[in-house]
């Protein structure tokens, strides 16, 4: 039984690898849209901003139809819209009456995409019959961060080869991916979350429960510690360092990237010898001190190993948080996933934004808007303790 869901939990890994495709291809475009559209660096932070804030309402949404249609059919919608997106920008900045409009009407459509993606996949995997859910859950998302990497090292050498003013031919090859996955999960086998009969909380239930107030808020700080740096991280190290962008994509998200597979693919291969909440509070620690290190180091070159180290760290936040969900809530079901997928896009769109307030406040000091999201990891350590004295508490 469980080999016929191993087609099922791959499929899952390749939707990841799409997500990670429609969250991060568009950032390595930034400054090529400021330079050719000449959209200023405020209108360019509107994009990042509406791209998670499109996914959380959809998080929101999804809770009242995903159970209704079935987790099939939403994974089939999500690959299509994902793959309408990314086809869309090719067109529609050029059709429309303002280059930004078509570019944000192409943002909205692939985050509809996004936010199913990231309702879906999660409870999907967590339905397949598996020895070790939080090894499983862990590896997953490691795949988004091997598609992060993928997206950036693939779009670095396109643009090598083919330079940057062939982006949008790009924008079609990336668009196989979402529409080829969406013909795997047509045919695949997925399980149920909860057991035949068995019902899942419901919204209000959830929360009436100060646990999940507790995990919601530690979901918003870990995709808040996350992406804002991952989002600025090409940005950041082309104008800190006067380098190229082939150069800066290598040197800021990807490196980024890389690191945070690496740690999620770490637990996710020796998860059932660590313990996760002392994993948690380690890399909430060194996201906290890769924060300082990249604000207040001068030297532009040392700043950006912090971005690199920062990716280390927040590895464990997300799978980690939705792990400690399941086990606290068994019953949580699709209305869980889909709030905590919520809190998850509350953050990441508020860190990038936060970020680019500040900086263009401060006169496009990217520094100090980093600096200010120093905040986001500071609050999911206190999560942390907190989840766990109210978990020790509800079990004795």
């Amino acid at each position: 039984m469980k080999n016929q869901y191993n087609k099922t939990i791959t499929a899952c890994f390749v939707g990841y690898i799409v997500q990670a495709i429609v969250n991060n291809f568009v950032p390595l475009l930034f400054l090529t849209f400021q330079r050719t559209y000449g959209i200023p660096l405020s209108r360019i932070t509107i994009l990042v901003t509406v791209n998670f804030g499109v996914q959380l309402v959809v998080d929101l949404v999804s809770v009242s139809f995903v159970d209704r249609i079935g987790y099939r059919a939403s994974m089939v919608m999500a690959h299509v819209f994902s793959a309408a997106g990314l086809i869309a920008l090719t067109v529609l900045p050029e059709i429309l009456p303002g280059s930004f409009a078509g570019i944000l009407c192409s943002v909205v459509i692939y985050a509809v995409g996004g936010g199913l993606l990231e309702v879906m996949v999660s409870p999907v995997v967590e339905a397949c019959p598996s020895d070790n859910k939080e090894k499983t859950m862990s590896m997953l998302h490691s795949f988004y961060c091997w598609g992060h990497v993928g997206v950036v090292a693939v779009s670095t050498a396109f643009f090598a080869l083919f330079g940057i003013s062939s982006w949008r031919i790009l924008a079609l090859i990336w668009a196989l991916v979402p529409l080829c996955n969406m013909v795997v999960f047509t045919k695949v086998p997925i399980a149920g979350l909860m057991e035949e009969g068995e019902k899942g909380l419901g919204i209000k239930e959830l929360f009436a429960m100060k646990v999940f107030w507790v995990l919601l808020i530690m979901m918003v700080c870990a995709g808040a510690s996350e992406q804002a740096v991952s989002q600025w991280a090409s940005t950041f190290a082309e104008k800190g360092l006067g380098i190229s962008k082939a150069a800066g994509d290598l040197a800021g998200p990807m490196a980024f990237a890389v690191l945070m597979g690496i740690a999620r693919g770490f637990y996710g291969k020796y998860g059932e010898k660590i313990n996760l909440d002392r994993f948690m509070v380690y890399s909430s620690i060194l996201c906290i001190v890769s924060y300082l290190w990249i604000s207040l180091i001068p030297s532009p070159q040392i700043s950006l190993m912090g971005c690199a180290v920062c990716g280390l760290s927040v590895g464990i936040m997300w799978p980690g948080t939705f792990s400690k969900a399941a086990a606290a809530l068994p019953r949580g079901g699709t209305a869980m996933f889909a709030l905590l997928a919520l809190g998850g896009d509350v953050g990441c769109s508020g860190g990038p934004t936060l970020v680019g307030m500040v900086s263009s406040a401060l006169g496009e000091n990217l520094k100090l808007g980093i600096l200010a999201g120093v905040s986001f990891p500071v609050l999911l350590l206190a999560g942390i303790f907190l989840q766990k004295k109210r978990t020790d508490s509800a079990r004795r």
